[in-house]
């Protein structure tokens, strides 16, 4: 049984796995001021809830753009799980995962983990030139070749992100909610045209993206290509997005978890 644990900027997402399969996901928002014991409280309470024994756990794989709190991880782990593990805690990094993926930028460090990690789960699954598309506090698009290549990718901000501008920043637009969507795009009250304008903006946004993306990366109309979509906002989107052809929401826990095992080859 081991747990892999995705660090991101608004939500820690952790996932434990035993026979090659996810027996247990939790998603808690992430607070850089987490010491180690609230850590190992917040888990050990989630464990127990679900009937896992942290004695059962034998590996820990973690990935993390938060550098703070990838610190008190390491260090929850090393404290409360060390007795436990059959190898060290893998963290993940661009020279740790040197022979599953090679990154072509011109500075490989400053990919972010959750990058990588989904951009080998989505070649673990197709071994074609693809992007994957990250929705979460920014929306990210990695282009991954069929030769398992990382070209680089764009980031922009994330709808949340975007909302809370527009509400913040301007006298009169509310705080709204967008899972339910506008019926048309022209808005017959501020709410309606507020939605409108994320969801179908981004939904084009995204598809203008990708068309140009593709232009850039294949040679030929007939050349394999996909469109994978991940991160909790990645279904809203999704129908507004023609160009997306699989979401995925566990493609990052799934990507560590490819990645444990190959590293330990279990």
């Amino acid at each position: 049984m081991f747990l892999v644990v995705d660090v991101g900027n608004s939500h820690t997402v952790t996932g434990m796995y035993e026979k090659g399969v996810l027996i247990g996901q939790w998603r808690l928002k992430s607070d850089a001021k987490s010491t180690v014991d609230e850590l190992a409280i917040r888990y050990h309470t989630l464990f127990t809830m679900v009937g896992i024994q942290k004695e059962k756990i034998t590996g820990i794989i973690i990935a993390s753009v938060v550098p703070t709190l990838e610190t008190a991880w390491l260090s929850c782990c090393r404290k409360h799980f060390s007795a436990y593990l059959e190898d060290d805690i893998i963290v993940v990094s661009v020279d740790r995962l040197a022979d599953l993926i090679q990154v072509k930028l011109d500075n490989p460090q400053e990919v972010g983990a959750d990058r990588l990690v989904n951009s080998i789960a989505a070649w673990d699954t197709a071994q074609c030139k693809q992007v994957v598309i990250d929705f979460g506090t920014a929306i990210t698009f990695d282009c991954i070749t069929e030769k398992r290549e990382y070209l680089g990718g764009t980031i922009l901000p994330g709808i949340a992100i975007s909302l809370e501008a527009l509400a913040n920043r301007t006298a009169k637009l509310p705080h709204i909610d967008v899972s339910e969507a506008p019926v048309h795009i022209i808005g017959k009250s501020t709410v309606q045209a507020m939605k409108s304008g994320i969801l179908y903006g981004y939904g084009a946004m995204i598809d203008g993206l990708v068309q140009g993306i593709k232009k850039e990366m294949i040679e030929s109309i007939d050349e394999p290509f996909r469109v994978v979509a991940t991160g909790g906002m990645s279904g809203l989107i999704a129908p507004f997005a023609t160009a997306i052809d699989v979401i995925d929401p566990l493609l990052t826990l799934n990507g560590l978890a490819i990645i444990y095992r190959k590293l330990t080859l279990r």
